[in-house]
């Protein structure tokens, strides 16, 4: 464990909050829209990427709350995904390179994408449900980002009508601001240390140890003195 993380991850514990009343606030006045329910699962096959503080937070969760026995299972299934992930994006990063096609096709052709969760059980329920991402929190309300809305397909919102929208890019900026303030408090020598997107299964994965995170031997000795 790393002290510096711990004040940024009760900041991104609020951020988690308001995010969850901006939830609660479209269920309850739209409850025939939001059809949300236990084992539905849906969420859990959606492709997208964690910024630094939201990896190393479910990392962090992951490591401390998960029974060994299962975790094991989960890192074997993450494992294999992450290798389809990177496939993926490989895949993608070549049609954009080639012009075969533009970023904005690749990006809505790979948000069209379905990968099951390495933390989704066999029961279709998530195995660190109270420490989930953002994404996995607002999946199931309308949403909307550079612009472009987006709602579940199996929800009750119709096309073209207005709803309340929990705007991502502000969201999206703020996690950006908190792993900035990541690599900023740890003193990484990694200069794109906060600019850092991976995805769950690749979270899972990683040893966010000192040489990773690309802190001084220094700085290093005064963490440890303060555990």
């Amino acid at each position: 464990m790393i002290p510096a993380l711990d004040d940024i991850f009760t900041k991104y514990e609020g951020l988690v909050k308001q995010v969850d009343r901006i939830f609660t606030d479209v269920r309850e006045n739209y409850p025939d829209c939001v059809t949300c329910e236990l084992a539905c699962a849906d969420c859990c096959h959606a492709l997208f990427d964690l910024s630094l503080v939201e990896a190393l937070y479910v990392n962090r969760k992951f490591i401390a709350h998960v029974l060994d026995q299962r975790k094991a299972e989960i890192l074997e299934d993450a494992n294999r995904i992450d290798r389809k992930i990177y496939k993926l994006k490989r895949s993608a990063f070549k049609a954009v390179e080639s012009g075969e096609k533009t970023e904005e096709q690749v990006l809505f052709e790979m948000a069209a994408k379905r990968i099951r969760c390495p933390l989704l059980n066999k029961e279709n329920q998530c195995d660190l449900y109270d420490y989930r991402p953002i994404t996995c929190r607002l999946y199931g309300i309308p949403t909307s980002i550079s612009g472009r809305g987006h709602t579940c397909g199996l929800s009750g919102f119709k096309e073209g009508e207005a709803y309340p929208t929990a705007n991502l890019d502000v969201i999206h900026s703020k996690l950006q601001e908190l792993s900035q303030d990541i690599s900023v408090a740890l003193k990484s020598k990694h200069v794109k240390m906060g600019d850092v997107l991976m995805p769950l299964s690749m979270a899972l994965l990683t040893v966010f140890d000192e040489t990773y995170l690309g802190i001084a031997e220094g700085e290093v000795d005064q963490n440890e003195a303060k555990e």
